[in-house]
């Protein structure tokens, strides 16, 4: 468990951590192996706090030659490295990446078998472009279609954008200069409580004190490992294999005031 604390003075959110917020929060455990928990190559941290208008995220992420070449808002982040955090909203929920460029990638996922309580005009799967999804799964014929999750199939909406988010990075080195070594570089997320109603299900936003979110914090990073490039995929809590979209794995944040 996270323990996320309440912050009486807003963080900078200039992308660098460095702000008495910052100074008192609880700060995680190093990620580690998604699928088999063992240590990771590079450190990689988390940490919460919130107020009575934001969430705010934290990521120190050690990377000794920091690369980030995707700039278009919405490419496929994921593909090189990034940090990424997921929150869960029991019958949806929300995925969020970024590089050290800050360029972002977002998806809102609704569960197939839950879709009838979301308002229908809003979450119109033909007018928003959304597509069926059914997670990262190993392409065997009875999973293929339905993944390996036991909900089975999630909407996907590409064009979900959080209201008032704010994410900005910064690097402590050099990006993209493989001759010099850098110490890594630094992500400082703000989310207004108002855009993740949608995501509180029966909680409260801002939330009550003792209350415990789920949230995945993970990053994948590619290394070159004999001769071969292997992407790395390292979180907080592991999942068992390598899959992020398993919500009931994601890390219980419980805040505090």
């Amino acid at each position: 468990m996270l323990i996320a604390k309440k912050t009486a003075l807003a963080p900078n959110l200039d992308g660098t951590l460095q702000s008495a917020a910052w100074d008192a929060a609880e700060r995680s455990a190093l990620f580690v192996d998604m699928a088999s928990g063992e240590p990771a190559a590079y450190e990689t941290q988390a940490a919460v706090l919130w107020d009575d208008r934001n969430l705010y995220i934290g990521f120190w992420v050690q990377e000794p030659y920091p690369v980030a070449e995707l700039t278009e808002p919405g490419s496929l982040i994921f593909q090189e490295n990034d940090v990424e955090l997921f929150i869960d909203g029991g019958d949806c929920y929300y995925e969020f990446e970024v590089n050290a460029l800050g360029t972002t990638y977002e998806m809102f996922f609704i569960w197939k078998d839950a879709f009838h309580k979301f308002d229908q005009s809003e979450y119109d799967v033909h007018r928003r472009h959304a597509y069926t999804f059914g997670g990262d799964f190993d392409r065997r014929p009875e999973t293929f279609w339905d993944g390996n999750h036991p909900r089975g199939i999630r909407w996907a909406l590409r064009d979900w954008s959080m209201a008032g988010l704010i994410c900005k990075t910064s690097v402590q080195g050099t990006l993209n200069d493989p001759k010099t070594r850098s110490e890594g570089w630094r992500v400082e997320i703000a989310i207004p409580w108002t855009s993740l109603r949608v995501l509180s299900g029966e909680k409260s936003t801002p939330p009550t004190p003792g209350e415990v979110w789920k949230m995945f914090f993970g990053r994948f990073e590619k290394l070159r490992v004999g001769g071969n490039d292997v992407q790395a995929a390292w979180c907080l809590t592991p999942h068992g294999r390598y899959d992020t979209h398993i919500p009931e794995k994601f890390t219980e944040v419980c805040f505090k005031a």
